[in-house]
């Protein structure tokens, strides 16, 4: 169960600014902010990826678009903002999910050392993913997400609005599908 209520609706709405699969003129938009060293947040993810690939092959490409959002809890799960930073570093690369996915899979790896693998396996420019680690160049845009989070009530991840209506039940896959689906009608 999701205890964190204090608001129910998405106050910066989805837009072309946001990490995105799918269509922002989809039948349901999810937001989805998480954190990559949280071990629910990867649990959340998988089962949201499930849902999309179940969904889309029954009502079409374009009826769910995910959204995510970094909200690093940074004072429980050090390497989180690191592993954001390392995923907007890969993303200006064009390669934003791939190494999003990386993430997940490997939270228990998060160490510099690890990050630099991810990117060199997924085929990044290493001197420049290194740069723009190094100088921070994307703290904002991860602050952004984080401030984003905040003005609709978000306090810890993960945390999911569908259709700008905060999600507050069970994190199952039955239920979450059973939302998405409501919410689409």
């Amino acid at each position: 169960m999701n205890d964190d209520r204090s608001h129910s609706f998405l106050l910066v709405p989805p837009s072309t600014q946001d990490w995105m699969q799918g269509v922002l003129s989809a039948k349901v938009v999810l937001v989805m902010y998480g954190d990559y060293q949280d071990p629910r947040s990867a649990d959340v993810y998988k089962l949201i990826k499930g849902i999309k690939r179940e969904l889309s092959a029954a009502f079409g490409e374009d009826y769910l678009c995910l959204l995510f959002r970094h909200f690093p809890q940074t004072q429980i799960h050090p390497h989180a903002q690191r592993a954001a930073e390392a995923a907007e570093a890969a993303a200006a690369q064009g390669q934003f999910w791939s190494m999003h996915d990386t993430l997940f899979i490997h939270q228990q790896q998060l160490e510099n050392g690890y990050l630099v693998e991810y990117a060199n396996d997924l085929g990044l420019d290493i001197p420049q993913f290194l740069k723009e680690l190094s100088k921070q160049v994307h703290v904002d845009r991860i602050h952004e997400d984080i401030e984003s989070g905040w003005k609709s009530g978000v306090t810890t991840a993960p945390a999911l609005f569908i259709n700008n209506i905060r999600y507050t039940g069970r994190w199952k896959m039955t239920e979450l599908m059973t939302a998405i689906v409501t919410a689409s009608h």
